[in-house]
């Protein structure tokens, strides 16, 4: 009977969600994604260094290249109208103007924390981005365990645009490797792991997963969002936006 519980509870653990999936638009390497919920559109970033504004049903209703940039990671800010944009190996944050999309101002994070260098410079380094509660969560694409340098965990900094550099306040030790993007919902942080092929529910009060998810080997998922109905968004470095419907219902 023990056992039978414990496999139940595995299976729960790692539930899949990818029975219900539909592809709602086309872009190429696209890496980042973020809903806006007064426009209620999405904003998509992709390793080309383009942005893309599309409907909820994959409408392409904007595209802007912002220059040569390796672009990971997109979070809307809608009270101030900005996009935050990650942007890999310079490990920076480039701000733009949400109606334009014109840039605004630039925010560098520091590498260390509490003597470990957990931002590597190169390739590998800010992958996903999230706003919660004026503070910038960002995840660092790495194999790496904390404390090693280079490691796979969420770094947390100030939402102070006033600074240019922003040291790393605090970080999410969370036990996952290749954290490639990230979301919140309510008040869950949601994150993928690329490598692992997982979709994480972390709860930050609790500092521990309480979700796991399969997530397709066919998709190359780097981008994750919530609409306001709680419909799911992932953007596939295989050049696609995918929807579930009704995930959070």
């Amino acid at each position: 009977m023990k056992k039978i519980l414990i496999l139940v509870l595995i299976v729960l653990f790692t539930s899949n969600i990818f029975a219900k999936e539909k592809v709602i638009a086309k872009i190429p390497e696209a890496s980042g994604i973020s809903y806006s919920y007064k426009s209620n559109t999405l904003f998509v970033v992709n390793d080309e260094g383009s942005i893309y504004e599309i409907s909820l049903e994959g409408q392409i209703l904007r595209e802007k290249k912002i220059g040569k940039l390796d672009l990971e990671g997109i979070a809307v800010d809608d009270e101030n109208n900005l996009l935050l944009l990650a942007v890999e190996g310079d490990d920076e944050i480039l701000v733009l103007s949400k109606n334009k999309l014109k840039k605004k101002h630039k925010i560098s994070i520091k590498r260390d924390y509490k003597g470990v260098k957990v931002l590597k410079k190169g390739d590998d380094g800010l992958e996903g981005i999230a706003l919660y509660k004026n503070k910038i969560y960002l995840s660092n694409q790495s194999k790496n365990k904390y404390p090693k340098d280079d490691s796979s965990v969420v770094v947390i900094v100030d939402y102070d645009l006033k600074k240019k550099k922003q040291k790393i306040e605090n970080i999410i030790n969370h036990g996952f490797i290749d954290i490639a993007g990230l979301t919140f919902y309510n008040d869950i942080l949601f994150m993928i792991s690329d490598k692992e092929n997982l979709l994480i529910q972390y709860d930050i009060k609790r500092k521990k997963a309480i979700k796991k998810e399969k997530l397709s080997k066919k998709y190359a998922q780097e981008g994750i969002t919530f609409d306001k109905n709680g419909n799911l968004y992932i953007a596939d470095d295989n050049g696609q936006i995918l929807k579930i419907d009704n995930y959070k219902k």
